[in-house]
């Protein structure tokens, strides 16, 4: 049977036109797919970390200030890449990135792309310096925040094992990228500054004062918050400045007289806003037939009763003279929710609590109860009363008078029994760092940075060998590993071969 000499089409027109129309629609539809969910992510995006390791989650207060910001940051990383803390700056601003999208963020290697570092500098003078190497810079509407790298990390010298002489490196123990950004947010997206006053005159804690009981560090929490300080005098023609957002009163050791405290409550009245903290040295090394500065009398018609004797709380405490008080009972007030769990530690703190009333006016001030010592404790000149807990701070709020127009809204004031415990020394213990904070944003109605942020922990995963080891390694990593690839190369040729 002859059969045909040319073979038929495998596909006929009509097929191929239907597999490469069919091969577009797949095409279509995949990229339509893409398109859209690229589009759903910019608005439902979510992270996974498949490890804890490179998880590097933000402060809740962090996430509100930047969920709060609204205006265009353009912050761009004038660093070289391979500094060790590189890789960390830049995946840290790209967690500030993710949360708000008003946030651009670039790199500028100034050792690789000069005419990119050259541009930079024509646009920001003040980096024309030859020592300027190595910055983070926030820039919103102008207004230009720079951020040097070396001040980003807190290092500890440690030594190298050597078999022959010691060598040490600087190992890096704490990042402050995150405390040291978001406060270079703030800065540069708002317009005008707050103010803190410190006042002096009578004793009190100075605010530049480096030494153990100075409240330096007090005033370097203030600025990492975006709020400038300054000390101020009332005596005389002197009053509380217009542009005063928050009066700080730091244990005065001597009384306050008559027509200061006037000028004081004058400003409460018109919605100002206070801290106010004891010395226990008025108790210890008390002026004359007095313990009292003359603020307790004033902060007594606002509903505060402050004791005049010490508080010992045998169960919390550190010190074998009791000296010190490990508050650890918390109210659920904005201020102190976030330490619910953490401890303070005060020093010979005296109470502070609210003042019993039979029937308060209706405008009275609300005046609440912050922290408490133990089940235990007792009057220090008076041990044999019943013991029981005692409340060691306040505070007080309390809305604006009717038909006045105020700037700053209500009063706020908050008191505590102790003012050493934010002193130089005493700040770093417990969480003591973390309430100053708490307690000086609730006083200015900043209620989206009421979390902690504090440095980061640096943790390092690595292996530390000799010099010796480390050739080893070496060895059977560029000779070894090769060598028996090699090996096992040729023998599979061979066995082929046969």
């Amino acid at each position: 049977m002859a059969t045909d000499s040319h073979s038929a089409p495998s596909f006929s027109p009509r097929r191929k036109w239907s597999i490469g129309l069919n091969v577009f629609l797949i095409i279509v539809v995949v990229f339509s797919v893409i398109v859209m969910v690229n589009y759903l992510s910019r608005d439902y995006f979510v992270r996974l970390h498949l490890s804890t390791r490179t998880k590097s989650p933000l402060s809740l207060r962090t996430v509100k200030l930047l969920q709060s910001i609204t205006n265009h940051v353009q912050i761009t990383i004038y660093y070289d890449r391979d500094e060790p803390i590189y890789s960390t700056i830049t995946d840290l601003l790209n967690e500030y990135r993710f949360i708000n999208p008003k946030l651009t963020v670039r790199t500028v290697d100034y050792q690789r792309d000069a005419g990119a570092a050259q541009q930079l500098l024509a646009k920001y003078p003040q980096l024309a310096s030859a020592s300027a190497k190595n910055l983070i810079i926030f820039d919103c509407d102008g207004k230009v925040k720079t951020i040097p790298g070396n001040i980003l990390s807190k290092y500890v010298l440690e030594q190298i094992p050597n078999e022959k002489e010691k060598e040490f490196r600087r190992k890096p123990t704490e990042f402050l990228g995150e405390m040291t950004f978001t406060a270079a947010l703030l800065d540069v997206t708002n317009p005008k500054p707050l103010k803190a006053f410190f006042l002096k005159g009578h004793g009190e804690h100075q605010m530049d004062s480096g030494d153990d009981f100075g409240y330096l560090k007090f005033s370097s929490v203030l600025q990492q918050n975006y709020i400038q300080v300054d000390s101020i005098s009332l005596v005389g023609t002197n009053s509380v400045p217009e542009d005063c957002n928050l009066l700080i009163v730091a244990g005065p050791t001597d009384v306050v007289s008559d027509p200061e405290l006037e000028k004081i409550e004058q400003y409460l009245n018109q919605s100002g806003r206070l801290l106010a903290l004891f010395n226990p040295q008025t108790l210890l090394n008390p002026q004359p037939g007095k313990k009292e500065t003359g603020l307790e009398k004033l902060l007594g018609r606002w509903g505060v009763q402050v004791g005049t004797n010490i508080i010992v709380d045998p169960e919390n405490t550190t010190t074998p003279d009791r000296t010190d008080v490990v508050v650890v009972n918390f109210s659920n007030h904005q201020v102190v929710s976030p330490l619910l769990q953490s401890k303070l530690q005060m020093i010979l703190p005296r109470s502070v609590g609210k003042l019993g009333s039979a029937s308060p006016p209706a405008d009275a001030p609300r005046v609440e109860e912050l922290a408490f010592s133990g089940q235990k404790s007792f009057l220090r000149d008076n041990p044999a009363a019943d013991p029981r807990p005692y409340p060691l701070m306040v505070a007080v709020e309390k809305g604006a008078i009717k038909g006045v127009v105020t700037k700053r809204g209500a009063t706020r004031m908050i008191i505590t029994g102790d003012s050493i415990f934010l002193g130089n020394r005493q700040i770093v213990s417990g969480r003591n760092r973390d309430f100053a904070g708490f307690a000086v944003n609730w006083l200015l109605d900043r209620t989206q940075l009421l979390e902690g942020l504090g440095p980061r922990q640096v943790i390092e995963y690595g292996s530390v060998m000799t010099k010796s080891q480390l050739q080893s390694v070496q060895l059977i990593l560029l000779a070894g590993l090769p060598g028996a690839v090699l090996l096992f190369g040729g023998m599979v040729w061979l066995r082929r071969r046969r």
